[in-house]
């Protein structure tokens, strides 16, 4: 189900973890997971969910400060690529001190704005497209 979400801002809040208690569960316990799925559908489904899920964990596992760089560039891609408001350095601070709430607010913002974050980049377009078979008829053609 979608939302009407404002444009330039976010559709939830910092905090609002638990309005989506599917989405907090899962980046409390597997952060990894909901990272990838996020950096997938961002990515248009150019580089898997495993791929970035398992990168952003051989990152935290060995320096929080990598994950969190990471982590950083995605928040930041997210943003702009919906016209939120904010800064790239508020996206380091929230990526680096509160990297939880900060994947579980963008998580729920890609679902607001209508992606069902399980089904992947490619999940998605099928969903999109279903019944459209062939680009349509132009009447009449062009003429010289």
């Amino acid at each position: 189900m979608t939302e009407k979400v404002a444009v330039g801002s976010w559709s939830t809040g910092f905090c609002d973890c638990f309005s989506d208690c599917g989405a907090c569960c899962l980046t409390l316990w597997c952060p990894c997971v909901s990272f990838g799925r996020i950096a997938e559908i961002l990515d248009k489904g150019s580089t898997p969910c495993c791929l970035h899920g398992t990168f952003f964990y051989l990152l935290a596992v060995f320096t929080h400060f990598g994950a969190s760089i990471y982590a950083w560039m995605y928040r930041t891609k997210l943003r702009r690529m919906y016209g939120i408001e904010g800064h790239q350095c508020t996206d380091c601070l929230a990526s680096c001190f509160c990297p939880h709430l900060s994947i579980c607010q963008e998580y729920r913002e890609l679902k607001a704005r209508g992606f069902d974050m399980s089904s992947g980049w490619e999940g998605n377009v099928q969903m999109h497209t279903r019944g459209v078979t062939a680009a349509p008829a132009v009447e009449g053609g062009t003429s010289r």
